[in-house]
């Protein structure tokens, strides 16, 4: 079970990371596109390379996890890349954390040893059809749902010639693509639990191919909301809807079961609830941070200058809603765009 976490770990540390440093190589670069002197661009810009090459070992390594451990265990660990980019752009790209961002990492950390400490490797259970029906089922008509919610309150939004979203609008994409990425991993351990029944090793590659439609079309979900939308409450909704989906969906459909004994299950579980908590304090930290007092906030600040020698102009002060939100590596380059302003 260790072994599969620190998989899960050093994958989404890769996948978050690797995003950031193609972030970061891009600034200098044109528009991506087929023309032989832009690729040459791009594989010979370092960060940009260093970045891409991360990223896709992200992927297999999440992969491997995936083959090895619950995806209802996999899901939950990966939203703790939130917490390792966080620590990463505080060293390398010197952003200042605050301390509910520091909160957030350590109780993502323990939440994460939680997890560890809970699981327990299970034996494959066989997979119904008539599960994998229900489970399209469900989200087939939960996405109708969403769906028609959100059309009415376009219209009333219409209708009412208001310029602004409305909060249920943000919250119902961020709902619909982190569901999408929570089934992105369930997809993917459906493959190598067909393999692991005696089936052929095709589905793995079948398995894949769906899971990153659902992966795209969770991106593009994603990208619809935070278009106009504030990214932290898109972001927020996407994180927490992808662990639980993963969770849930993990149980039904791929017969995951909780740990047998009462102290496995209560760190388990209490492992998710951590988890959970930290990727929210750290999505709503620079927000939380306004509702602190006044003389607070500025000895926080000043001691970090202090301990870390940084030396910041007025306007870095306050940081912006972390970009790395969500917990697929796939949306991490739109959220470190600004979101566009406008409207529809």
């Amino acid at each position: 079970m260790w072994e599969s976490i620190c998989l899960t770990l050093a994958a989404t540390a890769g996948n978050n990371i690797g995003k950031v440093l193609q972030k970061k190589g891009t600034i200098i670069l044109p528009p991506l596109s087929l023309k032989l002197k832009v690729i040459r661009a791009y594989a010979v810009n370092i960060p940009w390379a260093l970045g891409f090459l991360m990223d896709i070992f992200g992927a297999l390594l999440m992969l491997r996890a995936l083959s090895l451990a619950p995806v209802s265990v996999v899901q939950p660990v990966s939203g703790c890349g939130l917490a390792i980019l966080s620590v990463f752009s505080h060293f390398y790209l010197k952003e200042v954390m605050n301390v509910f961002d520091w909160i957030g990492i350590t109780v993502a950390g323990i939440g994460t040893i939680g997890v560890g400490a809970g699981g327990e490797e299970q034996e494959a259970s066989l997979i119904s059809v008539f599960q994998l029906l229900w489970l399209a089922l469900v989200v087939a008509i939960l996405f109708v749902l969403l769906n028609a919610w959100l059309h009415i309150f376009k219209r009333q939004r219409r209708e009412q010639e208001l310029g602004e979203y409305e909060v249920v609008e943000e919250i119902i994409y961020g709902l619909e693509s982190g569901i999408l990425f929570g089934m992105a991993s369930v997809v993917s351990k459906m493959g190598f639990v067909f393999v692991e029944q005696g089936f052929s090793a095709m589905f793995i590659p079948m398995c894949i191919s769906i899971s990153i439609c659902c992966s795209g079309t969770g991106f593009f979900y994603q990208t619809r909301g935070l278009k106009h939308g504030r990214a932290i409450v898109v972001s927020t909704c996407a994180a927490v809807a992808s662990i639980v989906t993963g969770v849930v969906a993990g149980m039904f459909a791929l017969g995951e079961k909780l740990p047998s004994s009462p102290s496995g299950r209560l760190l388990l579980l209490l492992g998710w609830l951590l988890i959970m908590l930290g990727v929210v304090l750290l999505v709503t930290s620079s927000r939380l941070i306004r509702h602190l007092p006044r003389s607070f906030r500025r000895s926080r600040q000043t001691s970090l200058e202090r301990g870390f020698n940084i030396r910041r102009t007025p306007s870095h002060t306050p940081k912006d809603t972390n970009p790395s939100a969500v917990i697929q590596a796939a949306t991490l380059h739109h959220l470190l765009s600004s979101p566009s302003k406008d409207k529809d």
